[in-house]
């Protein structure tokens, strides 16, 4: 997962909002959005490491995780980052919590960038600089670079967000196909950074340049599936859409409503 931009606590009755992009290796093994078995969680799964990039539970539980781009880090790591999404999913600490202890052992990790929360709580942290945060009310956006970085690409993501999208959430009525033309109009925007713009994260610049863009393409590596999710106090709706591959084009709709719980 490349790029998320988080609504939290903004809207009303939908204290989570996300979109985001999966960016891999197009040769890599996964499966679409689903419900796992004999588990709680609903994700995509990696089937080269195990593990996922984002995934919820029925109780509400969310989390994300993008990578950290280091192009200087040549050390192998001992233990898959897809492992934390399951990690926190199937555990009953609170986010901040998780987070804390995670802190712990966060050097057996490659690079990342790591949201966890549920209805009441979000925290984000990065073992490349970031400790563990409870987060405030806002729109949070983050990329491969850490969050207070603020790239340009980051910068365009969250304008196209704030301003296009969360005031159509706020039309009553509005059709669900619109939302989602929405969604996939901004996770599909292929415009570049100008090379004065880009970071420098130790790769060369016609690949950085190659990777500003919310959604990437390339022979070999790009956006592989894009994601809009919502919870609220009684929902949890998230839909998929692959992006590469035999079912590119595809909607995975997941819809889970809260039983025994008030609004």
């Amino acid at each position: 997962m490349c790029i998320v931009a988080l609504a939290w606590q903004v809207l009303d009755d939908l204290p989570v909002c996300l979109i985001s992009n999966r960016d891999e290796f197009y040769h890599r093994p996964s499966t679409q959005l689903q419900s796992w078995s004999n588990s709680p969680i609903i994700a995509g799964q990696d089937l080269q490491s195990g593990g996922t990039w984002m995934g919820v539970t029925p109780q509400g539980r969310w989390a994300v995780i993008t990578n950290y781009r280091d192009g200087a880090d040549k050390q192998t790591y001992p233990t898959t980052r897809g492992y934390l999404i399951q990690a926190f999913l199937a555990s009953d600490q609170t986010p901040i919590r998780f987070a804390q202890a995670l802190e712990k052992q966060q050097r057996d990790y490659a690079g990342f960038n790591l949201f966890v929360g549920d209805r009441q709580q979000a925290v984000y942290m990065s073992n490349r600089g970031e400790a563990p945060q409870v987060l405030s009310q806002g729109v949070f956006v983050v990329s491969n670079g850490l969050m207070s970085d603020d790239w340009e690409k980051t910068k365009h993501l969250r304008q196209r967000f704030t301003q296009e999208f969360l005031p159509m959430l706020q039309v009553p009525a509005i059709p669900e196909q619109d939302l989602q033309f929405a969604v996939w109009d901004i996770l599909e925007d292929e415009r570049k950074i100008i090379p004065d713009l880009l970071p420098n994260t130790g790769i060369n610049p016609e690949m950085e340049a190659l990777l500003s863009s919310t959604f990437i393409q390339s022979p070999i590596y790009g956006t592989r599936c894009s994601n809009f999710l919502r919870i609220s106090s009684t929902q949890i709706d998230w839909i998929e859409k692959t992006q590469q591959g035999e079912h590119m084009g595809e909607l995975v709709e997941i819809k889970r409503v809260i039983e025994n719980k008030k609004p």
